[in-house]
């Protein structure tokens, strides 16, 4: 797989036009009236950049890691480095909305740096990009038309300092209208926790728990077609807890039903359920019980 390792590099490969700074590029149709197209199409490749987009995309195979992209008006693509990206001929990109490139040792040493690792959707699959209502694109495009003026002033001693800060301040307002757009995806998310639950008792009746061991989140997420951050964060925003906690919860829902067989063993319980470890199987049941495997079943045996 071909990696980039510089921005120019990354543009050249795109064939788009060299960046005004060897670190930062924005192509934004509020400035020029149009914005440049990329190559027809590309195997998968990787590079160190920050990627913000707006609408640049409107249909196409676009994949991002091992999702395809979701394309509707109005949507907010964002890509960190080092993830998978791959498109075909059949991509059409839209001459409105705007680009913007910055590799990771531009923000390197600020503040930035920091605050842009805690922003989930850098890591979410390309198809759960933050879909914009028109009031909210304008807030953004407003952000952009700032950042491109300093981009394309003549370079000084504070450009960068004031890119930086208009950067994040566009990522603020872009965590804003994500939780936003998690708080309008109520129906969604009560579906997202039954399918959960579906994929564990698929996954427990097929066998492979005793195969295999428990299921990673990860694992689960990939079935659901979602990113794993993003099955945590909606179920977390919706229900309070996160889908290690609704995993956890699922097991120890299994364990009650076993614990009353009298002929096993809470080591052979714990085995069944897939833990490698007994004696975390009985710490885990009574942090989320309040007694213990044992108690439980003394507590509820049939008489």
């Amino acid at each position: 797989m071909q990696h980039f390792k510089t921005l120019s590099a990354y543009m050249n490969y795109l064939e788009l036009p060299r960046p005004e700074h060897p670190m930062l590029s924005v192509f934004s149709a509020t400035s020029d009236g149009f914005l440049p197209c990329p190559r027809e199409s590309s195997p998968p490749i990787t590079n160190d950049c920050y990627s913000i987009s707006l609408k640049k995309i409107v249909k196409g195979d676009l994949h991002y890691g091992r999702t395809q992209y979701d394309f509707t008006n109005g949507a907010l693509i964002f890509i960190a480095p080092r993830q998978v990206l791959q498109w075909d001929s059949s991509v059409v990109y839209e001459q409105k909305g705007f680009s913007i490139n910055f590799h990771e040792n531009f923000i390197k040493g600020t503040e930035l740096a920091h605050q842009i690792k805690k922003y989930g959707f850098f890591s979410y699959s390309a198809n759960e990009a933050l879909h914009l209502s028109p009031k909210e694109e304008k807030q953004i495009e407003s952000i952009v038309k700032n950042i491109d003026i300093e981009y394309q002033n003549n370079q000084d001693k504070f450009s960068k300092d004031i890119i930086i800060s208009q950067l994040g301040t566009l990522l603020k307002y872009a965590n804003r209208f994500y939780e936003r757009q998690f708080l309008n995806r109520k129906e969604w998310s009560n579906d997202l926790l039954e399918h959960f639950n579906q994929q564990l008792s698929a996954y427990f009746d097929s066998g492979q728990l005793q195969e295999k061991g428990i299921p990673s989140i990860e694992q689960i997420a990939d079935k659901l077609s979602v990113s794993q951050r993003y099955l945590s964060d909606t179920l977390k925003k919706e229900t309070g807890k996160t889908s290690t906690e609704h995993l956890q919860l699922y097991l120890i829902d299994e364990a009650k039903n076993i614990l009353l067989n009298p002929n096993k063993t809470i080591a052979e319980v714990a085995y069944e359920l897939g833990f490698e470890y007994p004696p975390y199987f009985s710490r885990l049941f009574k942090k989320k019980e309040g007694i213990s495997p044992t108690e439980y079943r003394d507590k509820y045996k049939m008489n």
